[in-house]
């Protein structure tokens, strides 16, 4: 989707025009997921190459989310203190070069020691993004972070087929090189065109230690819930993301192809969920929709349970699937942005911990599911339902005032 310029919010006239830094950011924010994904198709060839064994290899996509969950701690109240556009410029710098000396590594143990500093690096550019977002939308900020997910999703949907037709152009080493010149491309971009009044506004800075900023995260009111209730939201989407082709391809028996396209119906869905929250989110507030998508996610999760303990066919478990990946997506990104409306000096630090704490949490998913294996989609679809039910929890238990933001 490609909305039209008068679609989004007054603007100050001195920052660049929305048609152009809503997909800068989203490309920014996307240097994670392509450095995730491009890579996958390559693990058996970076093994051979490495004269390792492929589970090595694999383990450093556990260091790269380590090295990322850690970047965005230290690089959220950096951000708080000197300001965006020098994290992004420093961020997208190291992610060049880091990328850069990827595709020159040699040997498994500097491979995997670059890409915890990858990482690391690149979390410098991204922790800022919701920031702006904020900057740009004010009490809006749901819709403009809709419209940052829905340019963004697009980047794991791709990452994996642009990876393996890499491979059939070069070798691996081409897929470092490629990130490395995405990330000079956007620098370029970044260097030119990216300008915000806060960058020069040093009343918007921070004066807080950083273990100060942290607190002032945690305590303000109103926040704890509505954090936890997106954690849990990221929760549900690891279990979809860990159990999927399991579900797919060994519980219903389907093919590759069709697991492939299973799989890019659900990102559709998260998609239209999107573009419908950008349409009527300024209308209804963030609270609001957080609330409804809550209540249909529940009618949806606990269908999902319903058709997998009676056994039926995978059409019922896709019908299911739709709906409630669409509230999921709806809920996510209305949760967080409940959580940074509550901040105006403190969004760095605020989105570092709600970063760290969906990855964190999201890396459960794959321990519960091995857990609770019973051979069936049933545990699956029975973490889903528990996530949404305790995002509704936390709705139902978090502050009813509205306490205003206090710098």
């Amino acid at each position: 989707m490609d909305p039209q310029p008068s679609s989004y919010p007054t603007k100050p006239s001195n920052i660049p025009h929305l048609a152009l830094l809503i997909p800068m950011l989203a490309a920014i924010v996307a240097i994670t997921p392509l450095a995730i994904d491009m890579y996958l198709p390559a693990m058996a060839t970076l093994a051979h190459s490495f004269h390792t064994d492929i589970t090595l290899v694999q383990q450093s996509l556990s260091v790269y989310l380590g090295g990322y969950a850690l970047g965005m701690l230290c690089f959220g109240p950096l951000a708080d203190r000197i300001g965006r556009r020098p994290m992004v410029i420093m961020g997208l710098s190291g992610f060049m070069v880091v990328s850069l000396l990827l595709g020159l590594a040699e040997q498994i143990e500097v491979f995997l020691g670059l890409r915890f500093l990858q990482a690391f690096i690149g979390a410098a550019a991204t922790v800022v993004v919701p920031g702006y977002i904020k900057e740009v939308y004010g009490e809006n900020t749901a819709k403009g972070m809709s419209y940052v997910s829905l340019i963004m999703m697009l980047a794991p949907l791709l990452a994996p087929s642009i990876g393996s037709l890499i491979l059939e152009l070069g070798e691996w080493h081409l897929i470092f090189f490629i990130q490395s010149a995405y990330a000079m491309l956007l620098l370029l971009l970044v260097i030119t065109l990216l300008r915000m009044p806060s960058d020069r506004d040093q009343s918007s800075r921070s004066q807080k230690s950083f273990l100060g900023a942290y607190a002032t995260v945690f305590s303000r009111p109103g926040v704890k819930m509505n954090i936890a209730s997106g954690v849990l939201t990221s929760f549900a989407f690891f279990c979809y993301l860990t159990a999927s082709p399991f579900v797919y391809m060994e519980v219903f028996s389907l093919d590759k192809s069709l697991f492939a396209l299973l799989f890019s119906t659900n990102v559709g869905a998260l998609m239209l969920a999107n573009i419908i929250n950008t349409r009527i989110v300024g209308r209804y507030g963030s609270l609001r929709m957080l609330h409804v998508s809550t209540f249909f996610g529940t009618l949806a999760a606990v269908g999902l349970l319903g058709v997998n303990l009676l056994g039926l066919s995978y059409h019922f478990t896709v019908l299911m699937l739709i709906p409630l990946m669409g509230s999921l997506g709806i809920m996510s990104v209305n949760a967080d942005a409940i959580v940074l409306m509550k901040f105006k000096q403190e969004t760095g630090t605020a989105t570092a911990v709600i970063g760290t704490l969906r990855f964190g949490f999201g890396a459960l998913a794959g321990p519960l599911l091995a857990l609770f294996y019973n051979g069936t989609a049933v545990p699956f679809s029975a973490l889903m339902l528990t996530a949404v039910l305790l995002v509704g929890f936390c709705q139902f238990n978090r502050p009813t005032h509205q306490a205003k933001p206090k710098e």
